[in-house]
């Protein structure tokens, strides 16, 4: 008895001490929510940038006399939005384990360093041309490296700072903040770009020397850095596999001969495998070195594995409803309610507001639930959610009621952040405090993966569906207003992804595709017709629906997957080292070891009826 009260008495000395290390709870309390605010400062400038570019870019190519209608360019086009979501995948895993390795806030601060050097870089772009877009696309490059630092120590360095029963909420904003800088960035876009295009990258640098400055002075290292050997060739055979297997998702939607996609070339072929071949010697090296960068007895972890897994397919859904959305608005809804089309890359980012306020709602306040009750049935709820509002967007009419539209996102982005923040917590919730950084980083790099994957198989089965009708009604409706058989079956002959980046860029591609010579030969009333606001909506608007169809419904059905995969991650779980001994009333701390079950944080005795446990290298994973 003597010992167990000596044991509890030096429990309480060691708790008043750590609360004393920083200057006491106050200071504690105080720095979590600094650590709260700059980490999110920092996502939103990682992920706004990643959507910003997305409605500048025809003000960008204007800018630098480039044609992204020139199939020849459409390289240009598709390396300008995916090349930065592929650093930034093929990189988190790598810089979360270096955060791990040699501190996570150094990791984190040298990100702002690199983005924001890399933000001004690119707004000082002097050269035309095709020579013009490498610059920007090598340079985008490098600000993904930048993003790829904060992103992968960033929910790290917040499961550091926050306790165990404020961590659902405290991810939760971060997550969602993040999330919503994809849609903000559009909006900004719309606004800043027909100013000047430099704007786009500009408006990221005083951000990003405040974010600098604020990081390097305020933010603490509360992990314990555990100096390792790097695993290079874990490191070069995961970062080969998966560029090679992200370049073949930009050829694949590409044409190829006769055919609308890329996917049977022997380029895209050639690079699949490649990218697979490379990934199993990576899983094969990663059994058999000390120090691997994929920390795969994480996936031991019933929470990990499953939240990993729900976060994949989540993303897979999610990734290419915005550039389906931008298609519907900028190219059919927008022009026939007599917006321009010069106009409605700015109007298609105010119109999906509604999903933004949906995420920016339910994300904290799921997070914040989540840490009374659990992730489980919040992400589970929000990805059943997140069907439902797909199969509402494929019962929505092509030319809706606003307020349907507007209802539906607000749906769609309170489904997504009631799965998001949650499952985001319960994934660092369940890992090894030393383990953050890489098992974080590879949360987060599923989820990119999934994004550049998504986008690939959402154009691709757009694509299909506007193939297999539009070059018909592409060529009689030309006919039907005095343009030349030879010129319209030419015209509708061409590539539907030419017509898809058109409506995706907020073109009338009708002017770029007939040109000057053929619209003087036609009478002004075929000529008003033709380049007027409702020719083109109508043309596309049935075969759009037919590949949006298609589009949605794998959608649904990766939802209805995340939904299962979260089920199954089992009860509400935080990680607890090893315990070797309790006192023998359940009363008080354990005499040897950290907290162990589940709970709000306090300190708390396994229960037979509520969980049990099993141990994997120290973890205790409930059921």
């Amino acid at each position: 008895m003597r010992r167990i009260r000596s044991a509890r008495a030096g429990a309480g000395a060691a708790r008043a001490l750590a609360a004393g290390v920083n200057g006491g709870p106050s200071s504690a309390d105080t720095y979590k929510w600094i650590a709260l605010s700059n980490v999110t400062l920092g996502v939103l400038l990682a992920t706004l940038d990643g959507s910003i570019v997305l409605i500048a870019m025809p003000d960008i190519f204007r800018g630098i006399h480039l044609d992204p209608l020139v199939p020849a360019n459409s390289f240009y086009l598709l390396w300008m939005i995916l090349g930065f979501l592929v650093v930034t995948s093929v990189l988190i895993v790598s810089f979360g384990r270096l955060g791990d390795m040699y501190g996570r806030v150094r990791m984190y601060n040298l990100g702002f360093v690199v983005y924001t050097a890399a933000s001004l870089v690119l707004t000082v772009d002097w050269m035309t041309g095709p020579a013009g877009a490498i610059y920007l696309i090598a340079f985008r490059l490098v600000q993904g490296v930048g993003a790829a630092l904060l992103l992968a120590n960033s929910a790290a360095i917040l499961t550091d700072a926050f306790p165990a029963n404020q961590r659902g909420m405290a991810l939760g904003i971060n997550n969602i903040v993040g999330v919503s800088g994809m849609f903000i960035g559009l909006v900004l876009g719309g606004i800043l770009a027909p100013i000047d295009w430099r704007l786009v990258f500009l408006i990221s640098v005083p951000v990003g020397l405040f974010g600098t400055v604020w990081a390097y002075l305020k933010l603490e290292e509360r992990s314990k850095p555990r100096p390792a050997s790097i695993d290079w060739w874990g490191n070069f055979s995961f970062a080969l596999g998966l560029v090679l297997i992200m370049v073949s998702v930009t050829y694949g939607i590409r044409p190829y001969a006769s055919a609308a996609t890329g996917w049977a070339s022997p380029r895209v072929i050639a690079l699949l495998i490649g990218g697979v071949v490379s990934l199993a010697a990576f899983a094969a090296i990663e059994r058999h070195v000390s120090e691997p960068m994929f920390r795969l007895p994480l996936f031991r972890i019933r929470a990990f594995t499953f939240g990993t897994l729900s976060t994949f397919l989540s993303a897979v859904a999610r990734g290419g409803l915005l550039f389906m959305l931008i298609i519907w608005l900028q190219g059919i809804w927008l022009p026939q309610h007599g917006y321009d089309f010069t106009e409605t890359p700015l109007w298609a980012g105010i119109y999906m507001l509604p999903l933004t306020i949906g995420l920016l709602i339910a994300g904290p306040t799921s997070g914040y639930l989540s840490d009374r009750f659990g992730a489980r049935w919040f992400a589970t709820g929000g990805m059943l959610g997140a069907a439902v509002s797909f199969a509402l967007l494929i019962l929505l009419p092509i030319n809706f009621p606003f307020v349907l539209f507007a209802l539906v996102l607000a749906l769609n982005g309170v489904s997504m952040g009631m799965f998001a923040s949650p499952n985001r917590a319960a994934v660092m919730n369940s890992l090894p405090p030393g383990d953050r950084g890489a098992g974080g980083g590879m949360n987060q790099t599923f989820q990119n993966s999934a994004q550049v994957l998504s986008i690939g198989i959402f154009f691709t089965l757009m694509i299909l569906g506007l193939a297999s009708s539009l070059p018909h009604a592409m060529t009689s409706g030309l006919e039907a207003h005095g343009v030349a058989a030879a010129t319209a079956r030419h015209v509708g002959g061409l590539p539907p992804v030419s017509i898809l980046f058109a409506a995706f860029l907020g073109y009338n591609p009708i002017q770029s595709l007939l040109g000057p010579h053929v619209l003087a030969t036609l009478s002004a009333v075929n000529r008003a017709t033709l380049t007027g606001r409702s020719f083109f909506p109508h043309l596309i608007s049935s075969p759009f629906r037919s590949g949006l169809h298609e589009a949605f419904t794998f959608a649904i059905v990766a939802c209805l997957i995340a939904a299962a995969a979260s089920l199954m991650r089992g009860q509400k779980y935080h990680y607890s080292a090893p315990v070797s001994r309790l006192p023998p009333s359940g009363e008080g701390p354990p005499l040897d070891g950290a907290a162990v079950g589940v709970g709000t944080g306090a300190v708390t005795r396994p229960s037979a009826h509520s969980e049990r446990t099993w141990s994997a290298g120290g973890s205790h994973q409930a059921y």
